[in-house]
């Protein structure tokens, strides 16, 4: 039965005590993790946020009444101790803070009882991930689970802090917003006053942001929660927050330099790990030809080769038709994977194929010497040679080759490498090695809308070299834009942004956007524009990614409180539910489920 905790406080979490406390009488509070009972004495191991720390319940020390409530404890109670700290009774635990000492129990209450939880709450467990999500509050008890999302609080305050200190302003943007085109689709959430009209959920502060730059504010900030209705991943959530932050009169070196300021400063301070500064750059062309990738993991080699120059006249038409067609023939030398099976090497080829590749040729360099390839038939000795020399192929290498449209060869050889890196450990959680990706496309062609469309957002500023090809060439503009990017995966990312009315007339013209459209999604944006707009660029780094990363965490659902799953649905709230059809008439909707959704 459940007591009352009056007359009682709590004087310190678990772990907060040590050897220094010896004598001293406390209260602490919490849940029960383990219970042993030896007979006339009980240990129970007491749980908080902190840590553990030992109770002993010893029958000569404590009333009948006391030791009957604790042979009764089960784990996950909640009780309340008061006792006197002393050295630990048994054998020293390493392994704890509170190793050293244990809480000889005086009083004990019971605030509550609980049923058997579905699985232990423990570091670590092998239940599956829907049982957890499904019992999040119990999951989230887990000392890992906590340990995440203690950090995640301390980079948030350390990112608030420092950038206070530059001289930030934290304002909040709207969440209640219009929706606007050019982007992932948008949350919608329909208005009772303006019946058939909907707000969007934001997918950023961007459009806000530049107008709080045009407003004056100068440096902005916000701990901002944004919303992008789409396919879910590992590093992917539906709702995620994101360190937004714009600045005035400044270029993109400035940019830059707070940001990678920042990040240093909350690796030394969370994990002690010293960043070298400056960040290391490299062009998106530069990441894509060596990479495959516009985030390269560079924690290792395996880079790309083009070998389009040796066999360009060679008779296996795989290579030359690709190189006719306007593609190129590039490669990857797998160090130490030459005494793969030639089952092995047909489900590489498989990997290949699930990446939109027609195939994948190779050439093995066994570790006894023997070569063994694909397409030698087709091609001379002296090509086979040139090859492996341009790839410093060695016995015990395989050499994989993938020929097509740029596009799918990057494609292909960059999430080969990723594999193969896997296979071999090469992929250290330990090592963090951040990258600079510069002068991104302006625009990336879009198959489906048959245009171009803006790789980052219509108000991005080309680089000024490439202004005059918004007229001539898009496929050639190159935007100045940046990405941060952390052991291959992108932490976030940013641009100048266009405050000249006549550039932003020619990216609205390039993205085929008229006047009148631009007018309707854009045009508070565009007016504000009218009255003296400074020079801006701004960044948003994605949080959960990144204490994702800091944390060694396998997906971002491991460092959000209470995260959706891939259907965008929460397992603990049973969410998105129907609503009451009084609700959907005074909003003047209804509901038409098709076929295939019954």
């Amino acid at each position: 039965m459940s007591e009352s905790m009056e007359g009682l406080k709590r004087s310190c979490r678990c772990a907060e005590l040590d050897t220094s406390h010896i004598g001293e009488e406390v209260t602490v509070m919490g849940w029960i993790q383990k219970r042993r009972n030896l007979g006339t004495i009980i240990f129970v191991d007491l749980r908080d946020r902190s840590g553990l720390l030992q109770i002993l319940f010893d029958e000569t020390k404590l009333s009948k009444e006391n030791f009957d409530k604790a042979y009764g404890l089960r784990s996950e109670f909640v009780i309340a101790v008061t006792g006197k700290v002393e050295k630990r009774s048994g054998e020293v635990n390493p392994n704890l803070k509170t190793g050293e000492i244990e809480i000889v129990a005086e009083d004990l209450r019971i605030l509550s009882e609980s049923d058997t939880p579905p699985f232990p709450i423990e570091p670590g467990i092998d239940t599956n991930e829907e049982v957890r999500l499904r019992y999040r509050t119990l999951d989230l008890r887990r000392a890992d689970i906590q340990s995440n999302l203690i950090m995640r609080s301390r980079v948030t305050q350390y990112m608030r802090n420092f950038l206070m200190d530059e001289g930030f302003l934290e304002i909040e943007t709207p969440m209640l917003t219009k929706s606007t085109p050019e982007g992932a689709r948008d949350y919608l959430v329909p208005s009772r006053v303006h019946q058939g009209r909907f707000y969007a959920l934001p997918q950023s502060p961007q459009l806000f942001k530049q107008m709080l730059m045009v407003s004056g504010y100068d440096r902005y900030m916000q701990i901002a929660r944004c919303f992008r209705d789409e396919d879910l991943r590992a590093d992917r959530q539906p709702e995620f927050t994101q360190m937004d932050m714009e600045m005035s009169f400044v270029n993109e070196e400035d940019v830059m330099d707070v940001t990678q300021r920042l990040i240093a400063g909350i690796f030394k301070e969370i994990l002690n790990v010293d960043v070298q500064l400056p960040i290391e750059r490299m062009t998106w062309k530069e990441a894509m030809e060596r990479f495959g990738s516009d985030k390269p993991d560079i924690r290792f080699g395996m880079e790309l080769k083009d070998v389009s120059d040796i066999v360009k006249d060679c008779e296996f038409g795989v290579f030359t038709g690709a190189i006719e067609a306007g593609g190129s023939v590039r490669a990857i030398n797998a160090e130490g994977f030459g005494d793969m099976s030639r089952k092995q090497i047909d489900a590489l080829v498989d990997f290949a194929k699930g990446c939109e590749a027609k195939g994948l040729a190779y050439i093995q360099l066994t570790p006894e010497g023997e070569v063994k390839s694909s397409f030698a038939k087709f091609m001379k000795e002296e090509e086979m040679d040139a090859l492996i020399k341009a790839l410093n192929g060695k016995n015990g290498d395989l050499l994989l080759f993938a020929a097509d449209r740029d596009k799918i060869v990057f494609n292909v050889l960059g999430a080969l490498r990723l594999e193969l890196a896997d296979r071999k450990g090469l992929r250290k959680p330990d090592e963090y090695r951040f990258l600079w990706v510069t002068e991104f496309p302006q625009f990336e062609w879009s198959d489906e809308e048959e245009r171009f469309v803006a790789m980052h957002h219509p108000f991005t500023m080309p680089m000024e070299s490439d202004i005059d090809k918004l007229d001539t060439d898009l496929g050639a503009v190159r935007a100045v834009a940046y990405d941060i990017v952390l052991n291959g995966i992108e932490l976030g990312g940013g641009s100048v942004r266009i405050h000249q009315a006549d550039v932003q007339e020619k990216m609205f013209k390039a993205l085929g956007i008229s006047e009148d459209k631009a007018n309707e999604k854009f045009g508070f944006l565009l007016e504000a524009f009218k009255y003296g707009v400074p020079p801006h660029a701004g960044l948003a780094i994605g949080l959960d990614r990144l204490i994702m990363l800091m944390t060694g965490a396998d997906s971002i659902r491991d460092v959000i409180a209470f995260p959706k799953v891939k259907d965008a649905s929460c397992l603990l709230t049973e969410a998105p539910d129907s609503v009451d059809e009084k609700q959907l008439d005074e909003l003047g909707i209804k509901v038409v489920k098709d076929a295939d959704t019954e």
